[in-house]
């Protein structure tokens, strides 16, 4: 009955904000500079957007990562470049750690709720055919291993995540240890970089998370190869 009601609710949440886009000019407009900002790929034009909304910057950069959970694969790490430049980089890294752990709530709570079907509407059978493959050969390990790549959305993880028997805590748990590496990496650089050297260090930090993954992998299968023994 629960179940029910929250698919009813989340179906008028979909409705209102679909209808909003195709209805409201002032929304619909909002929600396209968004997808420009993301797909420009710019840090700088971020940080611009973020810093306009003066005091409520903090507020605007929260929503702005939960809004990129849901609409996956936005790429989160610009936001957390940006929050390192604009807060420094310990505030930056609790404001994008706690966010991304909002958003990644929210995209496994409409999992649990919707199911399947709706999920793979919101991103694609392909992409949660693909994640399904990583749950059912690492397991929970999965979360942990996927966080740690820059250029993987986790996202696709937690909606995949909500469709199994996995429970919210343990979810949550390897959620925030699994990005709160990354995240403070990034911030700690990200309030440092200007200008191109970001795409430089971007680059560096894309090598160490590849590493870190065959790190991570070698260490499943070393576990795995135990156990079968």
């Amino acid at each position: 009955m629960k179940k029910n009601i929250a698919k009813i609710i989340l179906l008028l949440v979909v409705v209102a904000a679909v209808l909003s886009y195709f209805w409201i000019p002032v929304v619909n407009s909002k929600i396209n500079y968004i997808f420009m900002l993301f797909s420009s790929m710019s840090v700088e034009s971020i940080i611009g957007y973020i810093r306009s909304f003066g005091v409520y910057a903090g507020v605007i950069s929260f929503f702005l990562m939960v809004f990129q959970s849901v609409a996956a694969p936005l790429p989160a790490f610009l936001i957390t470049f940006a929050n390192a430049a604009i807060f420094g980089w310990w505030k930056g890294a609790i404001l994008s750690w706690g966010s991304a752990m909002a958003g990644a709530l929210l995209c496994f709570m409409i999992a649990r709720i919707a199911g399947r079907d709706v999920v793979e509407k919101l991103t694609s059978k392909l992409a949660m055919d693909s994640v399904d493959v990583y749950f059912q050969k690492y397991g929970k390990h999965t979360i942990l291993i996927c966080r740690l790549l820059p250029f993987v959305s986790f996202d696709f993880v937690s909606y995949a995540a909500g469709l199994t028997a996995m429970g919210v805590v343990p979810f949550l748990i390897a959620t925030g240890i699994g990005q709160l590496p990354a995240t403070l990496v990034y911030s700690y650089v990200g309030g440092m970089l200007t200008g191109s050297v970001k795409t430089v260090v971007t680059a560096l930090l894309l090598i160490f998370a590849l590493s870190t993954f065959v790190f991570l992998l070698k260490k499943i299968y070393s576990e795995k190869q135990k156990k079968e023994i």
